[in-house]
């Protein structure tokens, strides 16, 4: 089994505390030995996740800040991650995974910025039965696993909805997330990719409803 070596945590560890150009070129080629180690644990993930799922891409995220617009100059990212893409059109959500020191790993899974459309599908969808997802986000391994679905809410009821809707709690989410996180000791660990492989396919339940939801219309009719 492909493991994370211990000196990506150091690395990072080191960058967080020389996070500028002159370190870094200085140490590249250590980096880019790390990198490609990543690299090839990520590829791990995804062989193992394509043994229940359908990936269609899986994208490691460059070390490089983008800081044309930020007010943060720091030019390095102080973590590693990659992203895990389903099959579109007919699978929906994607998969994240954030390898950063100090406890500060963590693996992210659902929508982070849906579509318009896609908000007021699956809130029609909450405002006629949320019987279904009220079951999903209850089962008591998707509550061990990654706890509550996290993500922005509106402070006040949507446009066209009552505050005192019996499903207003979960028709103010903009965004559906959950998140688990993972000690260093974890990540280090043999079995790692496994550990990741499995809590990814604990949200399966979540992933397969809003698809299925996002697939149809109000009447359950395919959109595809």
């Amino acid at each position: 089994m492909v493991t994370i070596p211990k000196e990506a945590l150091v690395f990072l560890e080191k960058l967080r505390k020389n996070n500028n150009r002159e370190w870094f070129n200085a140490h590249k080629a250590e980096f880019k030995i790390i990198e490609s180690q990543m690299k090839i644990f990520f590829a791990e993930v995804e062989n193992l996740m394509k043994k229940h799922d359908d990936i269609a891409k899986t994208k490691m995220y460059r070390i490089y800040r983008d800081i044309r617009f930020s007010k943060d100059k720091i030019p390095y990212k102080n973590h590693l991650a990659a992203h895990f893409a389903r099959r579109k059109p007919a699978l929906r959500g994607g998969y994240y995974l954030h390898i950063e020191p100090g406890g500060n790993s963590l693996l992210g899974v659902g929508f982070w910025a849906p579509e318009k459309e896609d908000v007021n599908r699956v809130r029609k969808e909450w405002d006629l039965d949320a019987t279904e997802i009220r079951a999903i986000l209850s089962d008591p391994k998707i509550k061990k696993f990654w706890g509550a679905m996290q993500g922005e809410q509106l402070k006040s009821a949507p446009s066209g909805y009552s505050r005192e809707h019996p499903n207003i709690d979960l028709i103010n989410y903009k965004q559906w997330i959950f998140q688990h996180d993972f000690t260093d000791t974890e990540v280090l660990s043999k079995d790692f990719a496994l550990k990741v492989d499995e809590c990814f396919q604990t949200i399966r339940p979540f992933f397969d409803y809003m698809s299925n939801v996002l697939t149809t219309n109000p009447d359950g009719e395919s959109i595809l």
